[in-house]
């Protein structure tokens, strides 16, 4: 723009100086909270009182959508709650968040600034930034990036001596680095613009990352995998964990998602970047391929998931019911799937089980293996002539949720589940038989069944297992065909959606659900 003329810009008609100032916030730079209108709103008193936040919050609607994607945010959210003082307000709230990631306010821990001042802020920047990439379709992941550099922020917050995720120091003092809300939010954030390479130029950097990586991917006795627990098919409550965030204009009631998932997934993606010649960090060979990374993900519907169960694992309606919510997308577990799994010393993690420090973790050898999974999903419907049908009951969740007794029937296009004591079987309708016969299921599952096979250099197994319907967890009992490598769970999520990936752990069966065992990790990705 050139230079501005007060007496010019005193009788224009109030459309027209809206014009200009949405072309002032937005043409010279998309990226950033829009400065351009600052020149304006300090030119003189009857500009600024119409341009201002409060008497024109369709022009900062309009800018809001120029720089920032929300169609998730109407699909998921509805329109009518989009109003254009929500997105003014999101407005303000975004190039708020925008200016402290930039300039690193939060990212390293301040010991002037009271707690509960820095824990306000620090939920304020990570819950704002969760859900921009929740509702990232391209232009919110460049603001973060380009503009904040978040992955610049999130190095520093997680890995630095002083970083305010104060995990670094924790780990030089002998303690676990603390499991909280924050940590959960800047894992998941990490695992979403996770760049490997940004972590390869500088060895220090690296070691620090996989280190703190590492011990919440295989901390499991520290770091859970699931809120509530997995030991619950259908929790009898919401997660504690429940926090109120505005939104928008909105206050809405969420859980961070637990931080084991992203931590696995960010943990094997760089530890599978090792070069020969820093392989005295302790990993054992063979590598396996790295992971499928979320990075050139910029579809919003990708999330979907991830949103749904952030908010249905606060709500106790969906919590306690047993009908499949939108955190689990029929069919996203039908097909083969190929990956690896990790194991560590057992001396090493009987340790870890009895108080050991979490260096004892990070000295442990980290062994891993490829494996391939063949899955087959059955959904038990809901039909318009039986509205109460009842899936089958909960069971022992180490053994994925699957009743003692049950008698497991499958056919070409069913599965034939009988409970002990009954006569009569339940029927589960095959994921492939429904997508070829076209039968709607939009909202009539009541009830998922995973069966399956595969192999690993350990040998051949059998999977079965469930999908718990709150929040799309996923259980499945792991056996060996051979019968003398015993039985074990495998719990996780789908993380993403066409371009997801399963991450979650393994743990032994000998130990009771509720008592912490021996466990490793696994993530597995779709075979392309």
């Amino acid at each position: 723009m050139g230079p501005i003329r007060p007496l010019l810009f005193a009788t224009m008609p109030p459309e027209i100086l809206e014009h200009i100032a949405f072309f002032a916030s937005t043409e010279n730079s998309f990226l950033g909270p829009p400065h351009g209108l600052i020149p304006l709103l300090t030119l003189n008193r009857r500009i600024y009182s119409a341009l201002s936040f409060s008497s024109n919050p369709h022009l900062y609607a309009r800018i809001f959508g120029s720089k920032f994607d929300f169609n998730s945010a109407v699909r998921r959210l509805g329109r009518d709650n989009l109003h254009a003082g929500a997105l003014a307000e999101e407005l303000k709230r975004r190039s708020i968040l925008l200016k402290r990631l930039r300039s690193r306010v939060d990212s390293i821990f301040d010991p002037s600034i009271s707690r509960h001042e820095r824990e306000d802020q620090l939920n304020s920047v990570l819950w704002t930034s969760y859900f921009m990439m929740m509702e990232n379709d391209g232009k919110n992941e460049v603001q973060l990036r380009e503009y904040a550099r978040i992955g610049e922020w999130l190095k520093e917050f997680w890995f630095h001596p002083d970083g305010a995720s104060q995990a670094v120091s924790s780990v030089r003092e002998d303690e676990w680095p603390a499991n909280h809300e924050r940590t959960s939010l800047a894992m998941w954030l990490l695992w979403f613009t996770l760049r490997p390479d940004d972590y390869m130029a500088d060895e220090d950097v690296f070691r620090s990352a996989t280190g703190i990586l590492k011990l919440i991917a295989l901390g499991a006795h520290q770091y859970p995998l699931c809120y509530p627990s997995w030991c619950n098919f259908i929790p009898t409550r919401p997660s504690k964990q429940v926090s109120k965030v505005r939104h928008y204009a909105s206050d809405i009631s969420v859980v961070a998602p637990a931080p084991a998932a992203p931590a696995i997934l960010a943990y094997l993606t760089l530890a599978n970047k090792l070069t020969v010649s820093w392989e005295a960090i302790n990993y054992m060979n063979p590598l396996a391929p790295t992971v499928t990374s979320s990075v050139p993900v910029r579809n919003s519907a990708e999330w979907d998931g991830e949103w749904a169960r952030t908010l249905a694992v606060a709500d106790a309606k969906i919590v306690t019911g047993n009908t499949l919510s939108g955190a689990f997308r029929p069919g996203s577990l039908q097909g083969v799937w190929e990956g690896l799994f990790t194991y560590t010393e057992f001396t090493a993690y009987a340790a870890l089980l009895s108080g050991a420090p979490p260096a004892t973790l990070q000295r442990s050898l980290v062994a891993q293996h490829r494996q391939t999974w063949k899955l087959r999903e059955y959904h038990l419907l809901i039909s318009d002539e039986d509205e109460d049908v009842q899936p089958l009951p909960p069971g022992n969740p180490a053994r994925g949720y699957i009743p003692l007794g049950t008698q497991v029937h499958e056919g070409p296009h069913t599965l034939e589940l009988t409970a002990a004591g009954s006569n009569e079987p339940l029927v589960y309708q095959s994921w492939s038989n429904l997508q070829k016969s076209g039968v709607p299921i939009k909202g009539r599952v009541k009830d998922v069944f995973i069966t399956g096979e595969g192999h690993s250099a350990w040998g051949q197994f059998n999977l079965v297992g469930r999908v718990r319907p709150s929040d799309g967890f996923l259980s499945l009992s792991k056996e060996y065909v051979d019968g003398d490598r015993g039985r074990w769970l495998y719990r996780g999520y789908m993380v993403g959606d066409a371009n997801g990936n399963l991450s979650g752990r393994w743990r032994d069966t000998l130990t009771l659900p509720e008592v912490a065992g021996y466990e490793g990790c696994f993530v597995m990705s779709r075979r392309r």
